[in-house]
């Protein structure tokens, strides 16, 4: 995520210039041809813009909608790992009141640990790469997580601070890490009930949490696993595409039929055109995953070491992590 008031216009430049550059060029090629056409052969192949327009006002209103349905999966990653937040807190309330009797400080150092747990394979596991995320745009760092021998690697350093190595071994195997983290913490609560640390009445409360628990990691799981539907995506791009080819023929009929000289401004407003399309596009098009490692993504990384924070000083912990701080603008 990015943290400064804006974007810079040379950032945001440099980040999508690849259809301005091949915008210029393509503009540059189709007028220096036209006129020698034109002056040669008294040949005119440029286009009446009014068709062209409305192709562009098609593309423009599917752009909206596209960044629209982009920016609905963000905000709906970011409402879910609100709610994590609020729920992993009530969870670190509850276990510090509920939990009573022989050994509950290292009963509850122990489940709110396995908590962090959970937030840590969680993360990880929503910064697995996907064949449809922009991989290539990533973030690097120990966040990243690229191949699943990386993730195992960078993950174990992490969550042993919190677990230990015979528990970790028994998730390592398993598909779905953070899913059975819960499993076991659910295991772990029956076992505190039967062992009479509470009464049914709180037993429900800490399962309605866990409950919870587990519907915010599907939630996260559905936007991770299921891509912004890849004909919406193509039908954007070609058409697109499109446009962007016809743009310079439009610009030519209008140039051409003005003053002397002015046909060459085709080239500038052709590659304007272009890029302002192509970087809606862009911006949508980097949207639609919201835990990719990239530059828009939902600051997981942050919001988990922000939970943990609160759950330590919860338990009157000393050796407290710093919070993560943004590294040129870019929160993770």
């Amino acid at each position: 995520m990015y943290t400064r008031k804006r974007y810079g216009f040379w950032m945001t430049f440099i980040w999508s210039k690849k259809p301005f550059i091949i915008g210029i060029v393509y503009a540059a090629v189709l007028t220096v041809f036209f006129e020698l056409i034109y002056h040669k052969l008294r040949f005119d192949f440029s286009i009446s813009w009014q068709p062209i327009s409305v192709l562009g006002i098609a593309v423009a209103f599917y752009l909206g909608f596209k960044n629209n349905a982009s920016y609905d999966r963000t905000w709906e990653a970011r409402k879910i790992w609100g709610g994590i937040v609020n729920s992993s807190r009530t969870f670190g309330a509850v276990v510090c009141s509920f939990i009573n009797g022989e050994n509950q400080d290292y009963i509850k150092k122990e489940l709110i640990h396995r908590h962090i747990a959970w937030l840590t394979a969680l993360r990880y596991q929503l910064r697995l790469e996907r064949e449809w995320e922009h991989t290539e745009y990533r973030l690097k760092g120990k966040y990243n997580p690229i191949i699943s021998e990386h993730y195992f690697q960078d993950l174990e350093k992490e969550i042993k601070n919190v677990l230990c190595e015979e528990e970790f071994e028994l998730y390592k195997g398993k598909t779905n890490m953070a899913a059975q983290i819960l499993h076991k913490q659910a295991t772990r609560l029956q076992e505190l009930r039967n062992s009479g640390y509470y009464d049914d009445f709180r037993h429900m409360e800490f399962h309605k949490l866990v409950a919870d628990f587990y519907a915010d990691q599907g939630r996260s799981e559905r936007i991770k696993n299921f891509p912004f539907p890849r004909q919406y995506a193509s039908t954007a791009w070609w058409l697109g595409i499109i446009f962007a080819v016809l743009v310079p023929f439009g610009l030519l009929n209008i140039f051409h039929n003005l003053e002397s000289h002015t046909v060459w401004l085709t080239i500038p407003f052709s590659a304007l055109i272009i890029w302002a399309f192509f970087l809606m596009e862009m911006i949508g098009d980097f949207s639609e995953n919201p835990f990719e490692g990239t530059y828009n993504d939902v600051p997981i990384t942050s919001i988990s070491r922000g939970i943990e924070i609160d759950l330590r000083e919860m338990l009157g912990e000393k050796e407290i992590p710093k919070p993560i701080t943004a590294e040129n603008g870019f929160l993770m």
